[in-house]
């Protein structure tokens, strides 16, 4: 059932088994992986329909460095789907390596492990419509020949694969059977203002929620999760200081520091020997329909011998920016830079304003080639646009063999990378969130031990050759700061209160109900986009609150599965 918190007698006390704060990538799936458990089930959701203006402003804060960090209310939606309303369905598992505790990353290691997470991967691709849990070329795809023909290497692996889903809307997607289930309900327009404790501060006894409409009330459950992604779930424990000072679960002040993205951009040039027949360029499609793409990682024997960080490249087109690449396909992406969303269209603009021969230079590509700038049109209508599948980016032909290399990689944990609460607060009464994230020298010096390994195998082969510039690397990596939506760690899971906010359960160390699910609970950020990990942890989640709640029909559910 799906109603508006409006609906809601004012002043009452909303009662469930389980109330989940944030109708997202991670809220969803965990509301409806305990329907039909025998507990009642609240799904609160602060935006009343998708992408709701009223309750997006509700999200602007404050960045320490706006160089380094996109506006608040960017890259997150408020909404039934939450974020997945305009991600871009890039689904990759984190690798073994980056749940180990390793010397040469500070506060690094889960406590769980890949396999333990591993069959909630596979329900998590699922939930993504990513297809098969495959995620090896060599496996996913049929006959497939290697990314680059004749190379072989024990160090640099270029058979993984990220799957990318629809992009599925899990609003739109699993609306109905939201409506459906008898024992999930869903009030949206609802935002959860404060977590309200018992008096030794060990219990949540309340949440507070309010409308923009001026509706406000409250909801007592046996188990609380906060949903709400990476910042606004910090945002809500900084908040909620009636009975802890700190906020809850801050005794030691860990809520919002060690706050993570990923250290990402387009370097040097990559020069494959040979005709473009030897390169695996763009995007495959997989047996089971869904789009594929190959990148380039280190071994993790390697990551392990070297000190690496986990970081993953991809080929990529020349700078779009810079028309010299003469593309009319990729000038006319500049030149049409308004008209494209914040989120991708910020990587095509350059920081000064774009000189009048530079924009000249741009039209003279689309004007001289015409039927290449027609033939891209006809395909991304045709792919993109009107496809219910539709094909995750632009790529174009691989004509010689040049490219640049699109990296992503994790980033140390660092406690002075944090959200904290601003001054100001919004009409509802909530401070505002002010993000200092930063990054460290070394985070970049494992970008370039990588790429030396990567041009050095290239050379040893003889395949091709990579060359980029050591001087300019930290400016190409930051040149637009943190990548992306990937808010990650601000209430990391771990075995200590000193050093974590949740436990191994996601349960919030100091308060014996309440739970975080999300990003936020990653200690570190692996190469890989959050999306996947988050649903999975999500099941999982789901499954933990089961045996607590009811373990007398989670006992039975395991002997007969």
């Amino acid at each position: 059932m799906i109603e508006h918190a409006n609906q809601v007698p004012r002043g009452s006390t909303v009662q469930a088994d389980v109330c989940v704060v944030g109708a997202g990538a991670a809220g969803i799936p965990l509301a409806l992986s305990l329907a039909g458990k025998g507990l009642s089930v609240l799904l609160l959701e602060a935006g009343e329909r998708s992408q709701d203006p009223k309750a997006q402003a509700h999200y602007e804060g404050e960045v320490a460095d706006e160089r380094m960090h996109s506006p608040l209310h960017r890259y997150r939606l408020r909404g039934l789907g939450g974020s997945t309303s305009l991600w871009g369905g890039r689904c990759m598992p984190y690798d073994p390596i980056d749940f180990e505790e390793r010397p040469w990353v500070p506060h690094s290691g889960w406590p769980i492990s890949y396999e333990g997470l591993l069959p909630y991967y596979a329900r998590a691709n699922t939930w993504a419509e990513a297809g098969r849990f495959a995620y090896d070329a060599r496996q996913a795809l049929s006959d497939a020949p290697p990314l680059f023909a004749g190379f072989e290497s024990d160090i640099v692996r270029t058979h993984g694969l990220e799957r990318f889903s629809c992009p599925t809307d899990f609003g739109r997607r699993y609306r109905r059977r939201l409506e459906v289930a008898p024992d999930v309900r869903v009030l949206t327009g609802a935002h959860c203002t404060g977590v309200r404790l018992d008096a030794a501060g060990t219990q949540v006894r309340a949440l507070d929620v309010a409308t923009l409409e001026g509706n406000r009330f409250q909801v007592s459950a046996r188990a609380v999760v906060l949903a709400s992604g990476g910042l606004e779930t910090a945002r809500l424990l900084l908040h909620s200081t009636d009975v802890v000072p700190q906020g809850v679960g801050n005794q030691f002040d860990v809520v919002g520091r060690y706050y993570q993205c990923h250290i990402a951009g387009n370097v040097g040039t990559l020069t494959i020997h040979g005709p473009v027949a030897n390169v695996r360029h763009g995007y495959e499609v997989a047996p089971d329909g869904v789009y594929c793409r190959r990148r380039i990682a280190i071994d993790a024997a390697q990551q392990h011998r070297h000190g690496l960080l986990n970081a993953v490249a991809r080929l990529h087109f020349p700078k779009i920016t810079d028309p010299a690449h003469r593309s009319g396909v990729l000038s006319g992406l500049f030149l049409a830079r308004s008209l494209i969303s914040y989120e991708y269209g910020k990587r095509l603009r350059d920081s000064q304003p774009t000189p009048p021969e530079v924009l000249a230079r741009h039209v003279f590509n689309v004007v001289r080639d015409p039927f290449d700038t027609a033939r891209f049109l006809t395909h991304w209508l045709r792919k993109r646009t009107f496809a219910q599948r539709k094909f995750p980016s632009v790529i174009l032909s691989n004509r010689t063999n040049r490219f640049s290399l699109e990296v992503q990689s994790e980033q140390q944990p660092l406690a002075s990378s944090r959200v904290l609460l601003a001054r100001d607060a919004d009409a509802l009464g909530m401070r505002r969130l002010k993000v200092d994230w930063r990054y460290c020298r070394a985070d970049i010096e494992s970008v370039a031990r990588t790429l030396d390994l990567v041009a050095a195998e290239l050379e040893r082969t003889g395949v091709g050759r990579f060359e980029y510039d050591a001087d300019r690397l930290e400016e190409d990596l930051m040149r637009y700061g943190a990548y992306g939506g990937h808010h990650i760690g601000t209430a990391r899971m771990g075995t200590q209160p000193k050093t974590s906010v949740v436990d191994a359960d996601c349960k919030v160390h100091s308060v014996a109900n309440l739970y975080v699910a999300g990003s936020a609970v990653f200690p570190t950020s692996s190469q890989a986009n959050p999306t996947l990990t988050i649903v999975a942890l999500s099941l999982r989640l789901a499954d933990r609150l089961t045996q607590r709640l009811q373990p007398r029909r989670a006992a039975a559910e395991e002997v007969f599965a």
